[in-house]
């Protein structure tokens, strides 16, 4: 830090950004300080207007909204996908919108699990999101494999980030399939996918990516750098609303491959509705889709990137970096002596769009944060994550939200409250 950070000098910052104007665009409660978009973004107004449409489209068309009206359904996924595409690094037809995190990582381990002779494992690590664990043992145990003996998980070395060394290491000749976070969801490491996607596939290695907490916050060249495969939820940094349909990514070198888990919807459009019983997958990223798309939990996405084309993800992504590194640098000058630890990497390429504060008083922090008009985010055991979002977040609301954590410190708030966490943390 070259200087001592101000209220002035936050609203100096403010005065000069050039994506300040989106801030409007959002629903954003007076004096509050939404810190938690890495889970859930805010409603924006476009989104809201999507909705609205494909509302009107079936009040106005009820069963012919699939063809017609504003927005017709039939080929909203692949609209929103070739939309999506570009935040991706991607070809239009080598993304989906389509199901959710979890759905679609059974679909797309089904369909690149190909145990052969001892090649037989899947590498993972032990940081990622329990869900995708979940779904990998699952997968396994389909084949007729013990997730116990044939998922190996990498090492952590201080508990909050992974070494790509490390990594690289651990792809041995019976490793079959790797999939790794883009962005690891306690810390917010970013990961070297290119080096890790170019040294499994020199061991003839598939490899995807969990982009959760990166598609939004920062630029991705998924086809570029080769990764097989890729999923994603849009409900974060794209802001699509709760429960929101997710999105996938396959390499176009993969069309044409079954689908592990086969559905209508994964049919080639103009053969879907011959109704026959011998699939004729789409030969795109389309056919990865299972069942039916949920157009009401889609729309709002639309609205979304339409905000995301306007902004570009460039820009976006400095002010990402500029917000945390406001953010970081204020802990080190605010809060020094209350017991923190900064346990996301300080490098700009090593870092995502959240920053990660230890604590042993985590969770109760965190609800004093809430009763002070901070929304923050716990995750167990001990990190409070802090996400200032760049179309909607400024330096003012960074610099408000650390002087009330200081304040809670101070004054010991956080003592009155349990330090355990709530049912949804």
């Amino acid at each position: 830090m070259s200087q001592k950070h101000t209220l002035e000098h936050a609203k100096e910052l403010d005065k000069s950004d050039s994506l300040a104007r989106f801030k409007d665009e959002f629903y954003i409660k007076e004096d509050h300080y939404y810190m938690d978009g890495n889970s859930l973004g805010l409603l924006s107004k476009r989104a809201e207007k999507a909705l609205n449409t494909s509302l009107q489209d079936w009040k106005d068309h009820g069963i012919d909204g699939w063809m017609n009206g504003e927005e017709p359904w039939y080929y909203y996924s692949e609209k929103l996908g070739a939309k999506t595409a570009p935040l991706a690094g991607a070809k239009p037809e080598e993304v989906i919108v389509t199901g959710s995190i979890t759905t679609n990582l059974h679909q797309l381990i089904a369909t690149f699990y190909e145990p052969e002779g001892t090649r037989t494992k899947i590498l993972a690590d032990e940081l990622t999101f329990p869900s995708d664990i979940y779904a990998i043992q699952s997968q396994l145990e389909l084949k007729g494999y013990s997730h116990e003996e044939h998922l190996v998980q990498v090492k952590s070395r201080d508990g909050y980030t992974l070494k790509e060394e490390d990594i690289i290491e651990a792809m041995t000749d019976d490793i079959a399939l790797i999939l790794l976070p883009s962005v690891l969801y306690r810390s917010g490491q970013l990961l070297d996918m290119k080096r890790l996607t170019a040294e499994a596939h020199k061991r003839g290695i598939i490899i995807g990516f969990d982009l959760a907490h990166s598609i939004g916050a920062l630029p991705h060249q998924l086809h570029e750098d080769g990764v097989d495969f890729a999923v994603w939820c849009n409900y974060k940094y794209l802001n699509s609303g709760p429960g929101g349909v997710g999105g996938l990514y396959v390499h176009e070198r993969h069309f044409g491959k079954k689908p592990g888990l086969a559905g209508w919807f994964g049919s080639k459009k103009d053969k879907q509705f011959d109704m026959e019983h011998v699939l004729t997958p789409a030969e795109s990223a389309g056919a990865f889709q299972i069942g039916t798309p949920h157009i009401l939990s889609s729309a709002p996405l639309l609205g979304s990137l339409e905000l995301f084309e306007e902004a570009g993800i460039g820009e976006l992504r400095k002010k990402s970096l500029s917000l945390t590194r406001f953010l970081m640098d204020l802990v080190n000058q605010e809060l020094n002596g209350y017991g923190f630890k900064i346990c996301n990497p300080i490098e700009d390429e090593r870092r995502g769009g959240h920053i990660s504060l230890q604590h042993d008083e985590a969770a109760r922090i965190c609800k004093a944060l809430k009763v002070n008009k901070v929304t923050p985010d716990f995750r167990a055991p001990n990190n409070i994550r802090l996400a200032p979002v760049a179309l909607y977040s400024s330096y003012e609301d960074v610099w408000n939200t650390v002087q009330i954590l200081k304040k809670i410190m101070e004054n010991e708030e956080y003592k009155q409250f349990e330090n355990v966490r709530d049912v949804v943390a």
